[in-house]
């Protein structure tokens, strides 16, 4: 039995190859819409020569014949020498960021005197972190970097110190002055700011602002008459009157819990067992004054806070 089969024959032309080879190059063309790839830029670098920047800030204000007398560096930096010298050496010994470092050839950083003078200038005069470049030979990340340190120390190291409750010794030098004053049993003033929130997120906007289209953040404060800040509530939105404040402030926690120090006092022959706060809005309290002078002490807090987030504002005030 003969087997059958079947042979197919495919015959190839030239119109099949220049077919192929059109759209071979089609294929492989590339477009002219397509852009090219940018190039990374790389970091530019500048030489600040902050050696020579570190020795002019030490002759201009901290050697044995400082170019500039004791008034102007407490007018520039807002303090006295050795209360910035006493920070300085704090920060310097006890925070990693401010301790005296050298890179990879040996070269050494920014003093501690200039990241610590870097900060103090933004918070005196409330410019931005670019404007100290020129003096403190910085660039505006690392000024920027220097105040957020700067602030975190200073809460770190001095916040148990300066933002306690008073002692039963403290309260009997505070009832002391307070009797003295013509109100006895006043232990401090408290009253709330609003701080104007430049950067307020669009979405908060209308939970920070109330009457104006300006965002706020409230901060609450208790002080005495030597401007002892004792109790700081800040963080709440601009909506909130003082009472709205008052009702979430920890400050009468103590009183309700049962656990604020005993005093007594008596006023037109009548004994209380608790101090009070003055509030009274017809008299300027020593809040008011505390807030006036840091308003005029520390520019960044008269001008609009341009930070992002209300914690970060928080460690920055």
């Amino acid at each position: 039995m003969a087997s059958s089969s079947s042979h197919f024959h495919y015959h190839k032309s030239r119109n099949d190859d220049a077919e192929f080879e059109s759209l071979f190059d089609e294929l492989l063309e590339i477009p002219d819409d397509i852009p090219e790839p940018k190039m990374r830029k790389k970091r530019a670098f500048i030489e600040r020569h902050r050696e020579e920047g570190d020795i002019k800030l030490w002759n201009d204000y901290f050697s044995e014949t400082p170019t500039y007398p004791h008034n102007i560096f407490r007018r520039r930096f807002r303090m006295s020498k050795p209360l910035f010298m006493r920070i300085v050496h704090r920060l310097s010994t006890e925070v990693e960021y401010f301790a005296p470092t050298q890179d990879a050839v040996g070269r050494s950083s920014l003093s501690p005197l200039q990241k610590c003078t870097a900060a103090i200038r933004q918070l005196a005069y409330g410019g931005g972190a670019d404007t100290v470049d020129e003096y403190v030979r910085c660039g505006e990340t690392t000024a920027r970097k220097c105040l957020h340190q700067f602030t975190a120390g200073i809460i770190h190291l001095f916040g148990d110190e300066f933002l306690r409750r008073p002692t039963p010794e403290d309260l009997e030098r505070l009832l002391h002055i307070g009797e003295q004053r013509g109100f006895p049993g006043m232990i401090g003033s408290i009253d709330c700011m609003h701080w104007e929130w430049k950067n307020c997120p669009s979405s908060w906007k209308g939970m920070y602002s109330r009457g104006t289209d300006k965002p706020t953040i409230v901060l609450e404060a208790v002080a005495s008459y030597d401007l002892w800040i004792w109790h700081a509530f800040f963080g709440g939105p601009g909506t909130m009157n003082d009472l709205n404040i008052l009702e979430r402030s920890p400050v009468f926690d103590d009183i309700i819990y049962g656990r604020s120090p005993q005093v007594d006092f008596t006023v037109n022959g009548r004994e209380y067992n608790f101090a009070y706060y003055l509030t009274d809005d017809e008299r300027r309290t020593e809040t008011e004054d505390e807030t006036f002078q840091g308003q005029d002490t520390s520019f960044c807090v008269k001008i609009p806070t341009e930070l992002f987030t209300p914690v970060t504002v928080d460690d920055e005030k």
